[in-house]
């Protein structure tokens, strides 16, 4: 039994975290302030602190820095929803530390108490998983494997836990005709999961793909409806839209939400009645087809923002699917890397692979690009590696500008205080998102009366 000390002012949160702790067999006290945990350090010994980096009179960090004081120093986990903050904090607390992102399930904590004990059931559970999964996908699309790589419904590949869920959600939205909206970060890869939803399904028709934040205004309404001869100027020739060519298939609008408004009326009267007329038409045509939206927008963003009507949401929205960030499937990096590679390799008549030491640099990079930039990362390698040799030359970093943008969000300068460290975190993330104190909030794992607290003190406003 460890003896933990839980550092966080959500009491929710707390509450859940801490009947958890004590089921994986430990004692829990819990402290909701710096001065608070400063209290409990003073007269308590402690095996492992559990700490949120923004909490009601400071930051974690000063709860860490009072631990220098202490003979018998505790192991240390941060607790953030904000991934940035780990490269804001690892230039003072190093290595030896952990983090915990939330959201956080019970699996989490284990690893992070008990990796042991969280090892063996994690194998456990793969084994358990691999046979559902092999059962579950067994009726059509059962995993395909080529030169050791297995495909699940001919497109994806990953074998962690988040893409098993995923392979369970495909499967069940299969087996009906809702409209279904994909959301995830830019480059997770929402074509696949919409080719493998397609796949899945079996209709008769094709999968159409289109690009709703690739149109001008005056041109959407010709792409998703089509036109006749003659509608407009430039209009030599009738051309069927998306929605037509999708009949008895699956219509993929990616971008969704870069749709503009005075268009959303005209896609919900088809999404309702099913039936479309071309622009200059008067002819309504029947269509049948199953439509899959995407969105790297959050659902608050999508609420806030005013940027995608709430009826059209709810068609589109029918059955919402969140893909995993390759920050979340880290252990799926080498089976994408190997399976990219082969493709290149095939593809050039090459045999190069990976080293261990290789696959752990990639593993290491937090890929902000997600899959589509460990892709172009592994191309631009393989085009820099000597032909006819057998190992990729792997850049020493990878950082792209956007990376790097990511990273200065939490560099710590030398000298720096833990007081301007936090502040201007809190200032970054606030001007990534434009300033919304809802959405900042919740990337730094936050109250919104929190943040409001911290801006007052800080002179700001507001």
């Amino acid at each position: 039994m460890k003896s933990i000390l839980l550092i966080d002012d959500d009491t929710e949160f707390t509450q859940v975290f801490s009947n958890i702790i004590e089921h994986l067999g430990h004692h829990v006290s819990i402290s909701d302030s710096v001065k608070d945990a400063k209290d409990w350090l003073s007269l308590n010994e402690f095996d492992h602190l559990l700490i949120d980096f923004m909490l009601p009179d400071g930051s974690g960090l000063h709860v860490y820095e009072h631990l220098q004081k202490i003979k018998k120093m505790p192991k240390v986990t941060f607790i953030t929803g904000n991934p940035d903050i780990k490269n804001a904090i690892s230039h003072i607390a190093g290595p030896s530390v952990n983090y915990l992102m939330k959201p956080i399930q019970r699996e989490d904590i284990e690893a992070v108490l008990n990796p042991k004990r969280a090892m063996s059931n994690h194998l456990s559970r793969s084994d358990a998983n691999s046979r559902l999964a092999e059962k579950a996908n067994n009726v059509k699309y059962a995993p395909k494997i080529q030169n050791e790589v297995q495909s699940h419904f001919e497109c994806l590949i990953g074998e962690s836990d988040a893409m098993k869920k995923l392979y369970v959600m495909i499967e069940r939205v299969a087996r009906s005709d809702a409209n279904v909206m994909l959301m995830g970060e830019s480059g997770v890869g929402k074509e696949l999961v919409a080719q493998a939803i397609h796949n899945a399904s079996s209709p008769p028709g094709d999968l159409i793909a289109t690009n709703c934040g690739g149109f001008s205004k005056e041109l959407i309404g010709s792409e998703l409806f089509g036109h006749e001869k003659g509608a407009f100027t430039g209009a030599s020739m009738q051309k069927p839209g998306v929605f037509e060519r999708a009949h008895k298939g699956t219509l993929f609008l990616d971008e969704v939400t870069e749709m503009p408004l005075d268009m959303q009326p005209n896609l919900l009267r088809v999404l309702e009645t099913k039936r479309v007329a071309r622009v200059g038409g008067t002819r309504e045509f029947p269509i049948e087809c199953r439509v899959i939206s995407a969105t790297n927008r959050t659902i608050e963003q999508i609420a806030q923002e005013n940027i995608l009507r709430e009826d059209i949401y709810f068609r589109l929205a029918v059955f919402p699917i969140t893909i995993p960030s390759l920050r979340e499937r880290k252990e799926d990096i080498p089976l994408l890397s190997r399976a990219f590679l082969q493709q290149l390799n095939q593809e050039h008549g090459e045999t190069f692979s990976f080293s261990d030491a290789q696959i752990n640099q990639l593993e290491q990079h937090d890929w902000p690009g997600n899959v589509r930039e460990l892709r172009h990362a592994i191309h631009r390698a393989f085009i820099m590696s000597d032909p006819g040799g057998k190992k990729v030359e792997l850049p020493k970093h990878f950082d792209s500008p956007f990376s790097q943008k990511n990273q200065n969000m939490g560099t710590a300068s030398v000298g720096k205080t833990i007081d301007e460290i936090e502040r201007e975190l809190i200032y970054a993330t606030l001007a990534k998102v434009d300033n919304n104190k809802t959405s900042a909030a919740e990337m730094l794992g936050i109250s919104t009366k929190t943040l409001y607290n911290r801006l007052h003190a800080y002179g700001d406003e507001l």
